[in-house]
């Protein structure tokens, strides 16, 4: 008997995901589309309204690791913080696949199913690898702020390395493009959403400091190795706009004609 096909309208939780997988179990339903609150598009698919259940979430989630294994579980959740375009349908068809085949599924690497998963995960990690060395923090009102323009949600994958690396700082990430923070004081942390976020202006200090960066920046530069096309290799320019080194508002910093190598 053939599953019918229907749009499953949620709250764009991963909870409400997996609720998803559950329910189209449950009825022997293949999702044509996903639609999130805020998600324009419009289907002529017959429309289910899922509502999120903590309960049927983690059976479906335990499920991963138990029927299929703990890697394709990590698939799956780090999956749903990338920026793949219609990643709840790719990943409910690897879901699917992996029900089938077990174990086995993380190695069918030429099943398209498989590859793209696998490679939006990789572009989500090597996205949060490169922001723990490129984002830089402001010293706020007496708080740490860094704010990122991630094309994948990467705040959970950024959350143990610099919680670790300063447990006794007050400090924020602002992820600008999902509009959510990573909040932390000593002993506690939080992602939130945030839907207007204003940062307070730099003080006098903190502008000394970037200006004394930027100093520091522009004189162990290498006039003779100067290679553009390398620096944009392994600093990709996305990344310029919220770095230190590319910012200038001081007009009596000099600044280098072709800007900081």
């Amino acid at each position: 008997m053939a599953w019918s096909q229907v749009c499953y309208c949620y709250d764009g939780s991963f909870a409400g995901f997996l609720t998803c997988v559950y329910e189209s179990y449950l009825r022997r339903e293949a999702p044509a589309l996903f639609s999130a609150p805020d998600d324009p598009r419009i289907s002529l698919f017959p429309q289910r309204r899922v509502e999120s259940s903590q309960e049927h979430a983690g059976r479906v989630y335990r499920s991963l690791a138990a029927r299929i294994s703990p890697l394709a579980q990590s698939l799956v959740r780090r999956g749903f913080l990338t920026c793949l375009e219609e990643r709840e349908l790719h990943l409910w068809r690897f879901i699917r696949l992996g029900y089938q085949l077990g174990p086995a599924v993380v190695a069918h690497l030429t099943d398209p199913r498989v590859a793209v998963v696998n490679q939006a995960v990789h572009h989500l990690l090597r996205e949060a690898h490169l922001y723990k060395g490129f984002l830089r923090f402001s010293q706020l009102e007496g708080v740490l702020l860094g704010e990122i323009e991630p094309k994948n949600q990467v705040l959970p994958l950024l959350r143990p390395h610099f919680c670790a690396r300063f447990p006794g700082e007050a400090f924020v990430i602002h992820d600008r493009t999902h509009r959510q923070a990573l909040f932390h004081r000593p002993g506690i942390w939080r992602i939130l959403p945030v839907e207007d976020f204003q940062a307070a202006p730099p003080g006098e200090e903190e502008l000394i400091y970037r200006r004394l960066w930027r100093r520091f920046y522009h004189t162990i530069s290498i006039e003779g190795r100067y290679n553009p096309n390398l620096r944009r290799s392994n600093m990709p320019k996305r990344y310029w706009g919220q770095m230190t080194e590319f910012q200038q508002d001081s007009p009596t910093l000099p600044e280098q004609k072709n800007g900081p190598r």
